[in-house]
């Protein structure tokens, strides 16, 4: 072996080593650290451009489920108020039906008319409640219904239309609500009047002959009632459908959503137990890199005891 003062080379090399040592133990501390094998470009770049293309996909369909959750909830607020509005319909037919008997007394059938048209005004109420993040599809002239289904296609969508229920010309409650649902003016104009009446629909003073009786005219409201409840049927299913299949998208997208974050954690997430592992290894290897740098630099030493 070849005594030399300008050169250690068991020392080089023995740096070298422990440079190389120590730059893995940084690589292995940061995968700890960050709990990512590919944080940056730098650490595999075709692995992390793969990897922010999944994660684009992911935000894309973090939107799709926000308008997804945003609809559903619409339909929520809608389906609460229509079957609501079901409900008093139902109590409105009972009023009507019970004040076409013949055979009651006009007191009793008034104080059935009174009932009937405050359950008439809370359908009003109820079409104007039915509102979320400021959309209303059961209100006429309210919004439509739209939600997301792809996040590279605006195009594809859910939509519901508005359900127009007050609309005055072919709305489910057009018989007892106006198209203004805050005009008390145009709802009076709405209440029902079981009172005799002439052609005109104006009340008859005895003895002049009705052209319809009070029982009459109840019994035209039961059947208005009836109308009504069979085109709420309608709109319930159309609303429940809608709810379903908006439901159904939210499963999907959720499961789209886990199933690329989890391909993403395959990518790029380290084996935290194996970086373990290797970081005590790599500490130990660092702890006797340095004992054989410090041996090498003690050979020079050995030069000056040829001269003792």
């Amino acid at each position: 072996m070849a005594f030399s003062i300008n050169t250690n080379v068991g020392a080089m090399v023995a740096l070298q080593t422990l440079n190389s040592t120590n730059k893995a133990l940084e690589t292995t501390q940061s995968r700890i650290n960050t709990g990512l094998k590919v944080a940056s470009t730098k650490d595999d770049s075709g692995t992390y451009a793969i990897a922010q293309s999944l994660r684009a996909d992911v935000g894309g369909l973090n939107a799709v489920r926000t308008s997804l959750d945003r609809a559903q909830s619409t339909l929520d607020v809608a389906i609460s108020a229509a079957e609501s509005i079901s409900d008093v319909l139902v109590q409105m037919k009972e009023k009507a039906t019970a004040a076409s008997d013949e055979g009651m007394d006009q007191a009793s059938r008034e104080a059935l008319q009174d009932d009937f048209n405050k359950l008439s005004e809370q359908l009003a109420s109820y079409i104007n409640s039915a509102e979320f993040n400021g959309t209303n599809i059961l209100k006429s002239g309210g919004a439509d219904l739209k939600a997301l289904l792809n996040a590279d296609d605006s195009t594809q969508t859910i939509s519901v239309g508005n359900l127009k229920l007050n609309d005055g010309t072919d709305g489910a409650l057009k018989e007892f609500v106006g198209v203004d649902v805050n005009d008390a003016t145009k709802a009076a104009a709405l209440e029902a009047k079981w009172i005799d009446t002439d052609a005109a629909g104006d009340p008859v003073i005895p003895p002049a002959v009705p052209d319809k009786t009070a029982a009459e005219n109840a019994r035209a409201s039961a059947d208005k009632v009836n109308a009504a409840i069979d085109e709420m049927k309608s709109v319930l299913s159309t609303l429940g459908s809608a709810s379903r299949q908006i439901s159904a998208q939210q499963e999907f997208t959720t499961k789209l959503t886990d199933t690329i974050e989890a391909g993403i954690g395959n990518l790029v997430d380290a084996d935290l137990a194996k970086e373990s592992a290797r970081l005590q290894a790599l500490q130990t290897k660092q702890q006797l890199g340095l004992q054989a740098l410090a041996i090498a630099n003690q050979a020079p030493q050995t030069i000056l005891s040829l001269f003792r």
